[in-house]
């Protein structure tokens, strides 16, 4: 079972960017992080990541195609701005966990709206990287209800 991780803007600068906000966990962390626990759950985990929303559009399509088992998107800031990587999500009807390094709801007032949200399983929001870890668990565990 592949699980597909997404990866949005400005993500591939964790660690260094905003660290007081976004911690010192780099992408690659979070991606090793993925692959161990991927394994302990019996599933393969396939990462990207792009600062262009195109990009992340084509490689959800592309995850149809290919038969990917779920979805885990971190859209960044196109959670508050991507009707069309909303709708993408919706198209492929692919099991999806929007994930969030920080609580977007207690955040400023543009970032509290996700268009992402009403086109997955779940919202994981708050938990710095050890979110992407939760997500996996919980997607796994629907795929494999």
């Amino acid at each position: 079972m592949l699980i597909l991780v997404l990866h949005g803007p400005n993500l591939n600068l964790l660690g260094s960017r905003e660290p007081e906000v976004y911690g010192r966990t780099t992408l690659a962390d979070i991606d090793r992080m993925l692959g161990e626990l991927a394994a302990e759950l019996g599933v393969e985990v396939e990462s990207f990541q792009s600062n262009h929303e195109g990009a992340l559009i084509d490689r959800i399509h592309a995850a149809a195609r290919q038969g990917v088992a779920g979805l885990l998107i971190n859209p960044g800031a196109y959670t508050h701005t991507s009707i069309a990587l909303r709708d993408a999500l919706a198209a492929v009807a692919i099991p999806a966990v929007e994930v969030h390094l920080t609580n977007i709801h207690a955040r400023e007032s543009f970032r509290r709206r996700s268009h992402i949200s009403p086109v997955v399983l779940a919202q994981v929001a708050g938990f710095g990287a050890s979110g992407y870890g939760l997500a996996l668990r919980g997607l796994v565990d629907r795929l494999k209800a």
